[in-house]
């Protein structure tokens, strides 16, 4: 177990020092990293108490307690600064950290008044001064998970539009794994609250540390969150120090007073439509709707009104069937029998065979080898 939790501590700051080395660090970025540099402390002072040592030094006990109430804000803030083009930190953000503050505020007697005799019946339960605090604060940190949990899910449901109607690619911007991060958090939060009500609750004696239910399995998914995190990119930044245009998601009905008019709207469309069949634009497999803009002469918010109303698609799905549709031209040449199928679908534009897989899937309802093994039957 003193590997477990050796580890543990050791990935957090490294991957810390990992990330606010990353090239182009963004804010989401340095959250990510003073985020693990917080699970690093929750653990270690966890470690510590469970080595015996509260016991041995009294005073240390009580200065984690808090703790929990940090992780479902940096978990919101950086999926929130991830999808925002303006990346500066205002003081209302530094409100989401508050309950933690206060819980510090209320521990002050405990923290710095009490004697270390004191404390150490405080722990063990010899006396009621902070009992009720104590089962209060459970009850705070699972609903500050909960509640920041569900809020982070809007807000990825919002990211995944975004980027939809930005870019026609998803690696390395994509936030999915968040969700899996966050439903295997949530996991271990509904087993140890399970745990914690039959211990407490119905006096259930498990034979081992229950907390272990909830600190064991949290090492394996600080690797998983640092190390996706160290692979996103921030969706402002196109690998230069340009920044990228984003044009924000609009039901239909807000481009009635977009200002485009539809006569200059349809000739629009015909440029983009002679663009992509003459230029092929979309063999860019990181091609965006601003760099796509550019091209055309004309604003990332028109082009996108462009899309949405005449193509009836977000930007993602329009330039991918251009490749769908390039990746059967290039398989019913002969000149490419030789090639795999892979090979093929990243000359078409794709970036990665997962990618080309689901868009493939998607559009055309098979799968690329099916197609493949159809066309090839048929020849």
């Amino acid at each position: 177990m003193n590997t477990v939790f050796t580890i543990g501590i050791f990935l957090c700051f490294f991957l810390q020092f990992l990330l606010l080395s990353k090239k182009q660090a963004s804010t989401s970025d340095r959250i990510l990293a003073v985020w693990m540099f917080f699970i690093g402390l929750h653990l270690f002072s966890y470690y510590l108490y469970y080595l015996g040592y509260w016991e041995k030094y009294p005073h240390m006990s009580g200065i984690h307690h808090p703790f929990p109430l940090l992780h479902g804000p940096f978990l919101y803030l950086y999926v929130l600064f991830s999808m925002k083009s303006d990346q500066r930190f205002r003081w209302k953000n530094y409100l989401h950290f508050g309950p933690a503050a206060l819980f510090y505020v209320y521990m002050i007697p405990f923290l710095f008044f009490y004697s270390a005799e004191r404390k150490l019946m405080v722990n063990r339960g010899e006396v009621d001064d902070y009992a009720v605090f104590i089962t209060l604060s459970l009850f705070a940190f699972f609903a500050s998970g909960i509640g920041y949990a569900m809020a982070s899910y809007r807000l990825l449901g919002r990211y995944e539009n975004l980027t939809s109607q930005n870019f026609a690619y998803r690696e390395s911007i994509d936030l999915n794994w968040l969700k899996y991060f966050i439903r295997g958090v949530g996991m271990i939060f509904l087993i140890s609250g399970m745990v914690i009500m039959l211990e407490w609750g119905l006096g259930v004696d498990f034979g081992f540390n229950t907390d272990l239910v909830l600190y064991v399995p949290l090492v394996g998914f600080i690797l998983f969150l640092g190390y996706s995190g160290i692979r996103h990119r921030n969706v402002f930044a196109d690998g230069t120090s340009r920044i990228q245009q984003i044009v924000e998601p609009k039901p239909s009905g807000e481009y009635v007073r977009s200002g485009l008019k539809p006569e200059l709207a349809q000739q629009y469309h015909g440029r983009l439509t002679a663009l992509m069949n003459a230029k092929k634009p979309y063999l860019e497999p990181k091609l965006s709707l601003g760099i796509l803009a550019d091209e055309l002469g004309i604003t990332a918010n028109h082009l996108s009104q462009v899309i949405n109303q005449h193509e009836e698609k977000n930007f993602f799905d329009f330039v991918n069937t251009y490749r769908v549709e390039e990746f059967k031209q290039r398989v019913a040449d002969p000149v490419n029998s030789n090639y795999s199928v892979l090979a093929i679908a990243l000359d078409s534009g794709f970036n990665s065979k997962s990618s080309f897989n689901q868009v493939f899937k998607k559009i055309t309802g098979k799968t690329p080898t099916q197609y493949v093994s159809e066309v090839q039957a048929m020849s």
